[in-house]
């Protein structure tokens, strides 16, 4: 439980700086389209901190504690990958960053499928 607390306290901190960061250092020296894709991964990040935080509050609560930890994990990796894929993306222009950003958008997906499926009990035999 403290693990994904944390992750996401920090997560969101991060978001919240780099976010800051975007717009006070950066909007005069990004173009309108590589702004947009920094917001984006701002927005995301953000959310899935958040996301992060769920995971946290409630994962002693589910019936599967496995798959709670999973959408934690998940939703960490789609932080890194989608959000930071983003950022790389604004600042560099270097296109061949797009092809990470998918990944990042399944684990997102994947993570808050576990959740979701992290609320049934499991199947008596």
């Amino acid at each position: 439980m403290q693990r994904f607390v944390v992750a996401g306290a920090i997560t969101a901190l991060l978001s919240v700086a780099i976010g800051a960061f975007g717009a006070h250092m950066l909007e005069d020296r990004l173009s309108e389209y590589a702004m947009g894709v920094y917001e984006t991964g701002v927005q995301y990040h953000m959310i899935h901190a958040v996301g992060l935080l769920l995971v946290g509050a409630l994962i002693d609560r589910l019936p599967s504690r496995k798959l709670a930890v999973w959408a934690g994990w998940l939703l960490l990796a789609g932080v890194v990958l989608f959000s930071g894929s983003l950022y790389t993306l604004a600042l560099t222009d270097v296109k061949e960053l797009g092809a990470v950003t998918p990944l990042g958008g399944v684990a997102f997906i994947a993570g808050w499928l576990c959740l979701a499926m992290s609320t049934r009990a499991p199947k008596r035999r």
